[in-house]
């Protein structure tokens, strides 16, 4: 089993060390910025020896060199991507595998927000760490993708056991919840999470990792099957791919 170090960065951001004690091996996933990575890794006197970078964006690389050369760690990203990932040294795809001493973790292709965006499962921990596919009661914006390559990647992601956790790479789940409440107010497992998500960030706590179970009962992106979105935004029976396009595009300006 791996043990999962959660560290907050910037204004929103989460990065996560990733360690396999019988190894002695650590992964960062998605390192923003060095130092506190270096402060974390101190303090618990490990050494890292993977980068895992889920895309391209400089609040998920931007660290990517300077820890490789500090600790000649080894970069692994997006075989879709590998202009865009500084210090790559192993793409990687739909359907390939990872290991971090004895856990495994099969990668998958989840372009939407941005077009070779990947994320990793680990089974063995019930983890996933998909960067900026799927939030907490939310998804990403659509930079570099379409509304159905999106919806795919959501789909592909809902496939995995409902007792995953999801391991997201931002706090945003109080105004995405507020969103959700918007096109969805009736909802009564989305009004108690709302509850307790103000509950947490009032104590200053985070509201991750959520897990996919609750995600899929809370979060209007994966719930376009929902009669009262369907209602709410004016496309009732129409296929789930449109809803879906209606909501991203609501969210997008709210």
């Amino acid at each position: 089993m791996l043990e999962i170090v959660q560290i907050p960065v910037l204004h929103d951001n989460y990065l996560y060390l990733l360690h396999a004690h019988e190894s002695g091996e650590t992964a960062i996933v998605d390192p923003a910025v060095e130092d506190p990575v270096v402060a974390e890794l101190e303090k618990r006197s490990w050494n890292l020896t993977h980068i895992l970078n889920t895309h391209h964006h400089n609040d998920h690389t931007g660290a990517n060199l300077a820890l490789k050369g500090r600790y000649d760690a080894t970069v692994i990203g997006s075989a879709n991507d590998q202009a865009r990932i500084p210090g790559i040294d192993i793409a990687v795809g739909e359907g390939d595998q990872i290991t971090l001493g004895d856990n495994m973790a099969s990668v998958y292709f989840v372009p939407g927000h941005t077009r070779g965006h990947i994320a990793y499962f680990f089974a063995s921990n019930k983890a996933l760490f998909c960067g900026d596919t799927m939030f907490s009661m939310g998804c990403g914006r659509l930079f570099e993708g379409s509304p159905d390559q999106m919806w795919q990647s959501l789909s592909k992601l809902m496939s995995l056991p409902d007792d995953t956790r999801i391991y997201c790479a931002h706090e945003y789940t109080q105004s995405n919840g507020t969103f959700a409440l918007s096109v969805e107010p009736e909802n009564k497992a989305l009004q108690s999470r709302m509850a307790e998500v103000i509950r947490l960030r009032d104590a200053g706590k985070p509201t991750v990792p959520s897990i996919l179970a609750l995600e899929k009962e809370t979060n209007p992106f994966l719930r376009p099957m929902s009669e009262e979105i369907q209602e709410n935004v004016g496309l009732i029976g129409a296929p789930l791919p449109a809803v879906f396009a209606e909501v991203r595009r609501r969210k997008d300006s709210f």
